[in-house]
């Protein structure tokens, strides 16, 4: 028996087109030695007339999916990841929490950013056994088991410095009060310079693409919801010096600026 999450996903693009209701589901991680690394493990499903074009402004984690023809271990995504869904397929991937995969591969998360990496390559033939075996699985409670299998077989030993990126990734997601890497250190007693290289070794960004990655969640949030939004005060509650900052910082990532994205967007 696998456990649905059910609160609503962060940092999904508004677009005119998206999937139908219930085309994506994520599950918790059943086993609690896969909690602290695990974020959840997702499936998407689609069967479309047309192609259709998915946005997101993607988290600092670490995806390994498994999907005919593309299987991948995927960075982080630095910019917006955009994604084409035409005619019918699915996709099940393993979310990883910030700083989780770096005890599973032999160099910095950085080295990962913005790459897809077959999974061969990271994880031999495991690798292909695994994304063999999903591929011939319907249902998603299979898929969950094998991928907990799959990584329960090559849990690494504990890794202090990881466990302590993903302390510094969950302040800053859960208290947005922090707005500089000048706080962050200080909250955790760190220079900023080791907090820096600390980021970048086991999340693969920096604290202070952390810190702006998550406000513009807040941000795509707040206008997703749709309704009346003042952006300059929301760009102020954000902790932008001013709204021309918040808006060249949105269109950077967005493509759009807030006016334009909050007139599509609801």
């Amino acid at each position: 028996m696998v456990t649905p999450r059910t609160d609503p996903p962060r940092g999904v693009l508004h677009t005119a087109a998206v999937p139908p209701p219930g085309a994506l589901a994520r599950y918790l991680p059943s086993d609690p030695a896969l909690a602290g690394i695990v974020e959840h493990y997702w499936s998407l499903r689609w069967s479309v007339p047309e192609p259709l074009q998915r946005e997101v402004l993607a988290h600092p984690s670490v995806h390994v999916t498994v999907e005919a023809g593309r299987s991948a271990v995927h960075g982080v995504v630095t910019k917006r990841f955009v994604r084409v869904i035409d005619g019918s397929g699915w996709v099940f991937g393993i979310k990883f929490r910030p700083g989780a995969f770096r005890p599973f591969i032999a160099a910095p998360v950085s080295s990962l950013n913005d790459r897809q990496v077959p999974l061969s390559e990271l994880f031999g033939a495991d690798g292909t056994a695994y994304e063999s075996d999903v591929l011939a699985m319907e249902a998603d409670e299979e898929k969950v088991h094998r991928a907990e299998r799959f990584l329960l077989e090559r849990l690494p030993a504990a890794d202090p410095s990881a466990a302590l990126a993903a302390e510094l990734a969950a302040a800053v997601a859960e208290d947005r009060s922090l707005m500089r890497v000048e706080e962050l250190a200080a909250r955790f007693g760190m220079s900023v310079r080791t907090v820096q290289r600390l980021c970048s070794s086991c999340i693969g960004v920096s604290p202070k693409w952390l810190i702006k990655r998550y406000r513009l969640h807040d941000a795509v949030e707040a206008m997703n919801r749709g309704g009346r939004v003042d952006l300059s005060q929301l760009a102020l509650q954000l902790g932008y010096f001013d709204q021309a900052h918040f808006n060249n910082e949105f269109r950077s990532l967005t493509g759009r600026s807030p006016g334009e994205y909050l007139r599509t967007a609801g």
